[in-house]
């Protein structure tokens, strides 16, 4: 039995990672006509985390279910970022058990950036004796042989510090339109709030060789977007030598000719003149960037060790906008962070003024164990804080509901993605500019970038008809 431990974590190795090619070849008898439950919580890294999980258990021949009571086997895919994601995994986890004594075959996993905590897999092992599995964000590609090798007692298998990088992966993806690649995994920012660099691990960038090679089978296959990934994407290659910077690799990826590359999560401290020429420089980049914030406030960016001043995240947005002017910015932004005083806040609402984001991700300040930050003593109150994130809120939606009744009446690209889960008559998708659109026809254009025109806006959508 493994532990992960957060002290093993801070601890940066000078051990160079090393890049294995995987075997998938697994006995697909093993449990075949059994069921899989697969929930996934948090970013973007998890949702591409469980494509890779779901692969796993159907390569031992289980079968999706969205039926809790019909699975033979529950993985709860976790995140760390904040508090309710907690708060969450363990009201589901009372669900889980009911389950179980309905049917003692069930297996139940726990795996994700929580299963990296100690304190949290300490409460799994005490407290909930029925989850038989729990295993980390290093070593998801050890599941098969956690499921085939279980002996009747909890398997617990997690590495406490970074892993290598793997490839040769098999995903089951989500859509057949538009995929997450990863091109890097782990952070070395160490902001103060953040808990990834303790769960997820040191930096540790793909070699860029097999990430234009995946790119290039994706475009073979059809889709027609992908989205590059990583904790600190555009600080891609820096761990490495002789590699090329993010820049390159995005021209690289535009020249594989797939309709439309996004990236996120991009970090203002590594966003560099160079990026921002690449991406106005080709048309299948989307002109969308995700660029947080987390405080407008110069003395609290310090304390988050955000590495930037106010005037500096300033400087950085005006550059983007001079070079793409109709470039869609979003951003997230924390409110609450431990002693931020009203003066700080407004500091942060006159960012927010300036750029007038297109939409934001508003959190309230979650202390983590094992950060700096939580250790941080904290005289604001709880109220105080919620009046901020109202008042923050609906400064950025009354700049996200201006931003998009801009596109009132124009023809935009969208990219159709699906049927709305809202409404089965119409089908839904996104601009370049990332807007979501819900289209009144066009059922037989899923899959395919079409000339839209835009009839109304609301706050977080567009709505339109094709243009044929």
């Amino acid at each position: 039995m493994k532990l992960p431990n957060l002290n093993e974590a801070r601890k940066r190795t000078n051990k160079e990672t090393e890049y294995i090619y995987l075997n998938q070849n697994y006995d697909k008898k093993a449990f075949v006509g059994e069921k899989y439950f697969l929930k996934t919580y948090g970013c973007q890294m998890n949702v591409h985390d469980g494509e890779e999980i779901a692969s796993r258990l159907e390569s031992l021949g289980f079968t999706p279910t969205d039926t809790l009571e019909q699975a033979d086997i529950i993985i709860l895919n976790t995140c760390a970022i904040r508090e309710n994601a907690h708060d969450k995994l363990y009201g589901f986890l009372g669900r889980c058990k009911h389950a179980k004594k309905n049917n003692k075959n069930l297996i139940i996993g726990i795996c994700g950036c929580m299963a990296q905590e100690e304190s949290v897999v300490k409460e799994l092992i005490a407290k909930h004796p029925y989850v038989d599995i729990v295993f980390g964000t290093h070593n998801i590609h050890e599941l098969q042989d956690l499921i085939l090798n279980r002996k009747n007692k909890q398997n617990i298998e997690v590495y406490s510090c970074e892993g290598n990088v793997y490839e040769n992966i098999s995903y089951k993806r989500d859509s057949n339109i538009k995929a997450w690649v990863n091109i890097q995994y782990g952070c070395d920012k160490f902001c103060t709030y953040c808990i990834v660099p303790y769960t997820r691990g040191k930096q540790r960038s793909r070699k860029s060789s097999e990430i234009i090679k995946e790119v290039e089978q994706l475009v073979k296959n059809g889709y027609q977007e992908v989205t590059l990934l990583g904790q600190n994407v555009n600080a891609y290659g820096k761990d490495l030598k002789d590699e090329m910077s993010f820049a390159q690799l995005l021209e690289a990826v535009a020249k594989t000719n797939i309709a439309r590359v996004r990236f996120v999560t991009s970090h203002p401290w590594d966003f560099t003149d160079e990026m921002i020429e690449t991406i106005a420089k080709y048309d299948n980049i989307m002109p969308y960037i995700h660029l947080p914030l987390q405080s407008g406030s110069s003395r609290i960016l310090k304390l988050m060790g955000r590495r930037y001043t106010k005037e500096e995240y300033l400087n950085l947005y005006a550059k983007i906008k001079k070079a793409m002017p109709n470039c869609a910015i979003t951003t997230d932004i924390i409110v609450g962070f431990p002693n931020e005083t009203d003066e700080d806040f407004k500091e942060t609402l006159d960012v927010v003024n300036k750029c007038q984001y297109d939409s934001a991700f508003t959190f309230i300040f979650s202390p983590r164990e094992g950060t700096p930050a939580a250790k941080m003593e904290d005289e604001t109150d709880m109220t105080t804080k919620e009046e901020r994130l109202q008042e923050l809120n609906k400064l950025i939606n009354s700049y996200s509901l201006a931003a998009n009744k801009k596109y009132i009446d124009k023809i935009v690209p969208v990219l159709i993605e699906g049927i709305s889960e809202k409404d089965k008559n119409k089908v839904f998708g996104y601009t370049d500019t990332m807007k979501l659109v819900n289209i009144t026809n066009g059922q037989d254009k899923i899959g395919q970038i079409v000339n839209v025109k835009i009839t109304d806006a609301k706050s977080f959508s567009l709505d339109g008809i094709i243009e044929e």
